[in-house]
């Protein structure tokens, strides 16, 4: 493994580089393209374009992951700049936010685990779907249907408590 990183690391790192046009990000996106590589080394066949055109792939889906996250990010930072922004004629008070976080929490309690996890792991730990996926083996296809039922689920629940409203996260 020591050999191919030596090998294919500047490549890897240049796709990076470029799609992302961020050092760091990079970086770590060349360092999951060799994990990524070293677990999923069962399934690797020679083809035409061999371990580059492999691993070629596997950095084109880790950089979409790293745009996904950095998307999410950016959204997550416009909301609350919103909010912030936006003029109350009344501050909320502390205990009507901890009673929202009570609500959100006793919600996510009742979905089954399996929704809980996806949940916690996207909205917790911040990660895609594919990450979440690769992190705990569930098929990406049972892990969107996971989330989509989840957060219907939520909505469902908080829709009928209207002085709360619903979180943009869940919308």
């Amino acid at each position: 493994m020591a050999a191919v990183y030596r090998r294919w690391r500047p490549l890897v790192h240049a796709l990076a580089g470029r799609a992302l046009g961020d050092e760091r990000e990079a970086e770590d996106v060349t360092q999951q393209v060799f994990l990524a590589a070293w677990r999923g080394r069962g399934g690797y066949r020679p083809g035409p374009g061999g371990l580059g055109a492999w691993l070629t792939g596997i950095t084109r889906h880790k950089v979409a992951d790293a745009l996904e996250a950095r998307t999410r990010r950016a959204r997550v930072a416009e909301a609350a700049a919103r909010v912030c922004a936006r003029a109350r004629p009344e501050p909320v008070p502390g205990p009507e936010r901890a009673v929202e976080r009570v609500v959100l929490l006793g919600e996510l309690a009742r979905l089954p685990s399996a929704q809980q996890r996806v949940l916690r792991l996207a909205f917790y730990a911040d990660l895609t779907q594919s990450q979440i996926a690769d992190r705990t083996g569930i098929p990406l296809g049972t892990v969107k249907s996971h989330m989509r039922r989840a957060l219907h689920v939520m909505r469902q629940s908080l829709e009928r408590c209207p002085e709360l409203g619903v979180p943009q996260a869940i919308r």
